[in-house]
């Protein structure tokens, strides 16, 4: 490296963000919730240093009822589809699965991982946690088509994609979407979100067995079966943190 210039093994973030690094060996997700727990200012980006999958976990501290902020998640999803587009080969097709998973190509290609500091849809949480995880190349002693259904960036032609890279494009296109989050509500990113969706109006079996017919306000999934159409909060999403 030299003097004066970035580390290309370390994420630059955006001003409003700021970086900790955590050994391969350690989950980003769980040490952004220990540390919002503590009440550690938001903006937090922890990012671990492993090099087979690209893993970061944001800190946010919403300011409205846990069942409006958590649409936040559309945010990092977005963030992470743009950031592909600009990384990878024009012809890689990067699709979302909701509520959580993200396909390049047709295959499984990482997740979202979402927690905050309340589970009950109308109260206003202190903090939120939102992280994504890509796997960057296969597991070691994976055998390619063991496994049709799942993907990695580098099986899909994206190999020069650095974790450092994927995880600084991630945080500036996240940011640029949570700004449009605040400006403007739920519903452009609604919009984009449906648009990178390859399964509305199509059957599927999770979170169970139905129709997915779209998307409520809140970012639920509105699916239709033999009984009628339930609304599945986006709430559901969230991890245990006790």
């Amino acid at each position: 490296m030299i003097i004066g210039q970035p580390d290309p093994e370390t994420p630059q973030f955006p001003p409003m963000f700021r970086g900790e690094a955590l050994r391969a060996n350690l989950d980003p997700f769980s040490k952004a919730i220990s540390t919002a727990m503590r009440g550690i200012d938001p903006g937090l980006i922890v990012w671990s240093e492993d090099n087979s999958t690209a893993k970061a976990a944001l800190v946010l501290a919403p300011e409205e009822p846990l069942e409006q902020a958590i649409g936040v998640v559309f945010a990092a999803f977005l963030g992470l589809s743009d950031s592909l587009g600009a990384l990878a080969p024009p012809e890689v097709a990067v699709h979302f699965i909701w509520p959580d998973r993200i396909k390049v190509n047709g295959g499984l290609c990482g997740r979202l991982r979402v927690a905050a500091e309340t589970t009950v849809p109308e109260q206003e949480p202190n903090w939120i946690v939102v992280g994504i995880e890509v796997p960057l190349i296969p597991d070691h002693g994976h055998e390619p088509g063991n496994n049709p259904d799942q993907t990695t960036l580098v099986e899909e032609g994206c190999g020069e994609i650095t974790k450092a890279q994927l995880i600084e494009s991630w945080s500036r296109h996240t940011l640029v979407w949570i700004n449009r989050y605040v400006d403007d509500g739920f519903a452009p990113l609604h919009a984009a979100w449906r648009s990178k969706c390859d399964s509305l109006g199509e059957s599927v079996e999770s979170p169970q067995q139905g129709t997915f017919m779209g998307l409520d306000e809140l970012g639920g999934m509105l699916l239709k079966d033999d009984s009628g159409t339930h609304i599945i909060p986006l709430t559901r999403l969230l991890e245990k943190t006790a």
